[in-house]
């Protein structure tokens, strides 16, 4: 794997390019601006010199004026120059008359500064370069029409040694912060790349499909949030496996009962001689078995189309109570046959929903409620409009359900102990998901000897006309 793909070196490099670049424009900043105080400050200091020295060398003498000179010069700690201004050409000529330096160079007369202030007839400040040292000056011009210049020179050697010695600083200082920020910004990305392999192992795990091992990190920050969620992905999926074994375990049990139960009888039919009446008994109970195997079969269909998306409910006004008194027709030999009274209570709840699912989901509670009640009990279908809703309800006289069940009794295949074989576990959890498909819910209350399963829609006026479980428009 090539070094620099791996974010460890990667997060020390940037850490470095970072440190670098602050370095970088502390020193574009630092120095040259150091540089200018200092120049501008020698300047200062010569414009303020150069007032007391025009006037001391004004109207002296030739033979006392170098001596005037020297004195001023060495007062100041400055070199001092006179010239005598010639003006017979285009371009003014300067003649040294007077000189404070040991040696007068050549150059001296053609000095920038001196000419520029002999030209303008003004005073003049700036720097220049003379044999290999810079120097600051200030050049003011003396007597009438600038007949002379008495220029104020000063090295800068001094104050660019402290530049000089700032930059050589702040060059070692910059290599020693640089050197220290790539170890500790190594350090500190390898511990950060410690982390990310960690996670990246998890996943694999997860990916791998082991949800045993819990997905930790001891951090504060955004990595740590990560590994946080990652690990309630992994019980979400672990969850997700266990009702996925379940799912299949249950549903080959439901289809290997029936199915035994029929090839046993089956091959009685085959290979017995039986009475006419046994063998009704016989033919009946393979037609309930084979019952059972189309209600689980449809029931696992609507599963795995509510699973899949691909379930559309249509919305439009159902009313209620025709549902209900239409659900208790097909139900009411069954009741009586088993002594149960059902009745029927409630009118005008109008909901905008799915006839065809409400009627579903109606006949799953009304057979649930007739399935797990003694003979004798009362089971009623109630309609009634609320506030933005309108509701369903099925109430039955039973015993009830224990609280220990009642949190998972939405949940496929869950049955309550001693429930009755034949049931599959899965009419309460596609009733639910068909209830939040229609933008509704399916909610249970108890009461001593009471129970009641209520669907909950909205009413036909607070709800868009047509949608899936994607939200989205059904045609």
């Amino acid at each position: 794997m090539n070094p620099l793909r791996s974010v460890g070196p990667r997060l020390a490099l940037g850490v470095f390019v970072a440190v670098a670049g602050a370095l970088v424009i502390v020193y574009l900043i630092l120095v040259p601006s150091l540089e200018r105080r200092l120049v501008n400050a020698k300047l200062k200091q010569l414009e303020r010199a150069s007032l007391s020295v025009a006037r001391q060398v004004t109207g002296d003498d030739p033979a006392t004026l170098q001596f005037r000179v020297e004195d001023e010069a060495k007062a100041l700690n400055t070199r001092i120059v006179v010239f005598d201004v010639s003006r017979t050409s285009s371009r003014p000529r300067l003649r040294p008359i007077a000189d404070s330096g040991e040696v007068t160079s050549v150059d001296i007369g053609q000095d920038r500064i001196a000419l520029e202030a002999a030209r303008a007839v003004g005073p003049r400040s700036g720097t220049v370069r003379r044999e290999g040292e810079r120097f600051a000056e200030r050049a003011v011009p003396l007597g009438p029409g600038g007949a002379n210049v008495v220029l104020l020179s000063a090295s800068l050697a001094g104050s660019l040694e402290t530049v000089e010695l700032v930059e050589r600083r702040l060059l070692v200082g910059g290599l020693v912060a640089l050197m220290a920020a790539l170890l500790l910004g190594y350090g500190a990305a390898w511990a950060f790349a410690r982390r990310i392999r960690r996670l990246e192992r998890a996943a694999d795990r997860i990916a791998g499909g082991r949800f045993d091992v819990p997905v930790t990190d001891r951090g504060s920050d955004e990595l740590a949030e990560l590994a946080s969620a990652f690990d309630r992905m992994r019980q979400r999926l672990a969850q997700l496996d266990r009702a996925r074994n379940e799912f299949i375990a249950n549903a080959s049990h439901e289809l290997r009962t029936p199915l035994f139960s029929l090839s046993g009888f089956l091959e009685l039919l085959t290979e017995e001689d039986l009475d006419e009446e046994t063998r009704r008994e016989f033919l009946d109970t393979m037609r309930e078995q084979t019952a059972r195997l189309t209600r689980l079969a449809t029931d696992l269909l609507d599963l795995s189309r509510l699973d899949a998306g691909r379930i559309a409910v249509d919305r439009r006004a159902v009313d209620l109570g025709a549902v209900a008194r239409s659900i208790a027709r097909e139900f009411r030999a069954i009741a009586r046959t088993e002594g149960r009274a059902l009745e029927v209570e409630g009118d005008g709840a109008v909901a905008c929903a799915d006839e065809e699912r409400v009627g579903q989901i109606a006949r799953i509670l009304l057979e649930n409620a007739l399935v797990h009640t003694p003979s004798g009990t009362a089971v009623r279908i109630r309609t009634r409009a609320g506030d933005d809703e309108a509701v369903l309800e099925v109430e039955d006289e039973g015993p009830g359900i224990p609280v220990e069940h009642r949190s998972h009794l939405f949940e496929r295949f869950y049955r309550v102990d001693g429930a009755v074989a034949s049931g599959s576990g899965l009419g309460l959890a596609i009733a639910r998901e068909l209830a939040e498909l229609m933008g509704g819910s399916l909610e249970l209350q108890t009461e001593a000897e009471k129970t009641v399963f209520m669907l909950r829609l909205r009413a036909q006026e607070a709800v868009p006309p047509t949608f899936s479980r994607e939200n989205q428009l059904v045609h």
